[in-house]
């Protein structure tokens, strides 16, 4: 997979925030831009301008990105909406700049205008002679109107809306990582933080052989222990490995199983006539290896 191109400088947080993770999403899906067009039914080029930061995306755009990937929307709705005032805000910002511009010009030109006339009447009323005294008038000047919003403030609202929206989706990501498996055992929880330096993630290779009349990835040692959603390690790798081979694509190579090898499972229990709980167990491991 081709490392992204950094994000613009002038891209404002949670427009930021939504394309890194819609980036998140396909990476992990492992779909080219040609299969995330064909899937979403938006063009490669276009996918390349939201992905890359200069485009914002539809909201159309990011339903369907979360739908082929099995993401919630919800908190990419929130990031979209922020970013979209944000940027309506800017437009307008701009088309007013330069109406303001060009007032003090006319108010120049009016005043060289004003400048000449009243020479030309100092020179009139020096050739006219003094005119007749006339009690002056107090005129009352009164300040225009202020017109538009108080600078500032759109932009400390839009910060905490936009702050507002990355705590319900830090809050969702934990809801997901507690959330009970089907058989009711808890989910890992995130261990406490440490101060060494995190080890890299395991890395997998499909070795596809036969063995002893059965199919065998070379990643678990042909074991066949029972697994489910949320469970991680070399039984969940062997199990991509082997759905690959069956022609149904569970996603990365990982050792997690998540919403693609979720999917994947369901896809190939009901192809074998299985029933379709999306837990891999003796039968579901027997017709993968046969």
């Amino acid at each position: 997979m081709p490392r992204s191109k950094a994000l613009p400088a002038e891209l404002d947080p949670c427009a930021r925030q939504l394309v890194e993770q819609l980036r998140q999403l396909k990476d992990h899906s492992e779909l080219t831009m040609r299969q995330l067009a064909a899937k979403t039914g938006y063009s490669a080029k276009s996918w390349e301008r939201y992905l890359g930061g200069t485009v914002l995306p539809p909201q159309e755009a990011v339903e369907a990105l979360a739908r082929i990937t099995g993401a919630d929307p919800i908190p990419l709705f929130a990031l979209h909406e922020i970013a979209a005032d944000t940027r309506d805000s800017r437009r307008a910002k701009a088309v007013v700049r330069p109406r303001s511009t060009a007032q003090p010009q006319q108010g120049q030109q009016r005043q060289e205008g004003e400048g000449r006339e009243e020479g030309e009447q100092e020179q009139q009323a020096i050739s006219a002679g003094p005119p007749p005294e006339v009690p002056a008038t107090p005129v009352a000047l009164t300040a225009p109107p202020a017109t538009g919003p108080a600078p500032g403030r759109f932009p400390h609202f839009a910060l905490t809306v936009c702050v507002v929206a990355l705590t319900a989706a830090l809050v969702a990501a934990l809801l997901l990582m507690l959330r009970l498996d089907e058989d009711g055992a808890p989910a890992a929880v995130a261990a406490a933080p440490s101060t060494t330096a995190a080890s890299p993630p395991p890395s997998y290779t499909c070795r596809i052989t036969r063995v002893d009349g059965g199919w065998s990835a070379g990643v678990n040692n042909g074991r066949n222990s029972e697994i489910s959603y949320g469970a991680t390690g070399a039984d969940v790798a062997e199990a991509q490995c082997l759905l690959r081979r069956a022609g149904i694509s569970p996603g990365g190579i990982d050792g997690m199983f998540g919403p693609l090898t979720l999917r994947a499972v369901k896809t190939f229990q009901q192809r074998a006539g299985l029933d379709v709980d999306g837990m891999l167990g003796p039968r579901s491991w027997k017709a993968l290896r046969g």
